[in-house]
């Protein structure tokens, strides 16, 4: 709990974050709790050619706040640990000790991202920083989006793989 000691909509932003990532919610599973239990042969899996597959989910959620966070914080491209942007092959093949790199990833991803929200200036949330429309209120609470969207996505996954695995 924290000592309130930010502003209040800061708080409510760190909160939604929160929810959405690793802390207990109504709604169910959050993304960090989507992934509990998944085998790097489970994260690997394919429903169909084309399609992504958790492993790929996670880190394209990692990349994203990454994204938000050099986003609130004025930074320039090229400081996510991975090459590329947004979707990321991953391998085909289970790779326990990646899976588990891929995942502290996004942990790591997460904290830096509350970091920059817990520092952020409650006065500059309205603002839009060129060249997109959406304010950083908007990239804060559409990252909490994001994170449900895709823990949505990994429990349906998870379904269709154990239904044809076992």
């Amino acid at each position: 709990m924290r000592k309130n000691t930010l502003h209040p909509q800061i708080e409510v932003l760190l909160d939604a974050i929160d929810l959405a990532f690793d802390h207990r919610a109504w709604h169910g599973p959050n993304l960090r709790g989507s992934i509990r239990g998944v085998t790097s042969r489970e994260a690997a899996w394919r429903p169909g050619s084309g399609r992504h597959n958790i492993w790929e989910l996670v880190v394209h959620a990692a990349y994203w706040k990454y994204a938000a966070r050099r986003r609130l914080r004025g930074d320039r491209r090229g400081a996510f640990p991975l090459p590329g942007s947004n979707w990321f092959a991953r391998p085909a093949a289970a790779d326990e000790k990646q899976w588990r790199a891929d995942v502290a990833l996004l942990e790591q991803e997460h904290h830096q991202l509350r970091v920059a929200v817990q520092s952020f200036s409650h006065s500059r949330l309205r603002q839009r920083p060129a060249p997109t429309s959406s304010s950083y209120l908007d990239l804060i609470v559409g990252v909490a989006f994001h994170d449900i969207y895709h823990a949505g996505q990994i429990q349906l996954l998870k379904r269709l793989y154990r239904a044809r695995h076992g």
